[in-house]
């Protein structure tokens, strides 16, 4: 796990001058400890407090609440390979987004007629370590590794090269695609720079340029850690943008966790907090039991976005404008059905497909009281590819 994290806060740049506007920019990329007081109280009203990154992220937030997108994955590969058993390594089953791709994998693989076994580690090193172990032992013809570094599984990985099995990545590194260094076919996610560059780009947009954020992440998870990066980058490109507090809580303790510092994190900012973005979904959900009780609308502020994985609770809140105004939900289904395809394509001698699914941001006025988001055609284009 990652042991530590820094928090940091942002001035907001004033207008009074070149020189302090520079002074105040300078300042804001410098990190404060907790306890730090809080800035000046963030407006979504008034001018801008970043014009020009204000007009890039409002024009990339348009394209990306777009629905209208037709199916732009494979349309081609092998047909169907038969008697096949995949056992899918899951980080957590407590993770919506882990669990909704679990769930995308045995749906496809029901249609191509494979078996799916699906081993919980916990959340924790040492039950990963042995839902591997166990795995390996097993002798599928394939392994998935969802949603956990596999570094912290590197002898299992190691013996699961050994023995020829393959191995495919969801959130497992970094980048989508194959990987080889650790030795996976590939690796099924969107682009996580297009993710949390989206999500700090619709707070930049929402805010009109002026916000006060805290960003929570999951230290632990190498994926998880360098979005929240990102996010953090990407809120810097606009200057009238504070990060308030950057808050490490890993998921599987977010369910007790989360309440304590929200609670905290509103006696310590109190209206200066207007904006939150999150690494995943889950944590607004038990953040919401800390905004009633503090008396905070559920419509906002502070308005929340969820840098992932769009799972249904996510979008009921959403859509019932419950303590949460958007996601960039992960398509988990298809996502699911893709790593059947992948493996098929591995199991049949041909190259990973090379597909990466299109960011997108769901909100009450696009998603019409949908729970999940895919790119449409997508089951129909691999039956016909599977030749099911």
């Amino acid at each position: 796990m990652h042991r530590s994290y820094r928090k940091a806060t942002r001035l907001v740049v004033t207008a009074r001058s070149v020189s302090i506007a520079l002074l105040a920019t300078a300042t804001a990329l410098t990190g404060c400890q907790r306890g730090s007081p809080p800035g000046p109280t963030a407006s979504a009203t008034g001018p801008s407090g970043c014009p020009t990154a204000q007009t890039r992220a409002r024009a990339a937030v348009a394209r990306a609440e777009q629905t209208d997108t037709a199916w732009n994955g494979p349309t081609g590969g092998p047909t169907a390979v038969s008697g096949k058993t995949i056992v899918y390594v899951a980080q957590t089953m407590t993770n919506p987004g882990v669990a909704g791709v679990a769930n995308g994998v045995r749906e496809a693989a029901r249609v191509i007629g494979w078996n799916v076994r699906v081993i919980d580690g916990g959340g924790s090193p040492a039950g990963i370590q042995a839902a591997m172990s166990e795995a390996v032992t097993l002798r599928p013809s394939g392994i998935v590794i969802g949603g956990f570094d596999p570094g912290s599984t590197s002898q299992q990985v190691g013996r699961a090269g050994a023995a020829g099995i393959p191995l495919i990545g969801w959130h497992a590194v970094a980048s989508p695609g194959p990987s080889r260094r650790p030795e996976l076919f590939t690796n099924v996610t969107t682009r996580v720079e297009d993710v949390a560059g989206i999500s700090a780009r619709w707070i930049i947009s929402q805010s009109n340029g002026r916000a006060g954020v805290v960003l929570i992440t999951d230290a632990s998870i190498p994926f998880a850690r360098n979005k929240s990066e990102l996010i953090r980058k990407e809120l810097a490109t606009c200057s009238g943008v504070r990060l308030l507090a950057y808050e490490n809580i890993p998921i599987p303790d977010a369910s007790s966790r989360t309440p304590r510092e929200v609670s905290s994190l509103l006696s310590r900012f109190q209206s200066g907090w207007t904006y939150s973005v999150a690494i995943n979904d889950l944590y607004f959900a038990d953040a919401a039991p800390a905004f009633r009780a503090a008396g905070k609308p559920g419509a906002g502020p502070p308005f929340n976005i969820g840098a992932g994985d769009g799972d249904p609770s996510a979008f009921q809140r959403i859509n019932s404008r419950q303590y949460q105004a958007a996601t960039v939900p992960e398509p988990l289904s298809q996502q699911g059905w893709q790593i059947i395809d992948e493996f098929n394509r591995a199991f049949s001698g041909r190259p990973a497909s090379g597909y990466v699914a299109p960011v997108h941001v769901a909100t009450p006025a696009n998603s019409a009281g949908a729970t999940t988001w895919d790119p449409p055609g997508y089951r129909e284009a691999y039956r016909r590819i599977w030749g099911r």
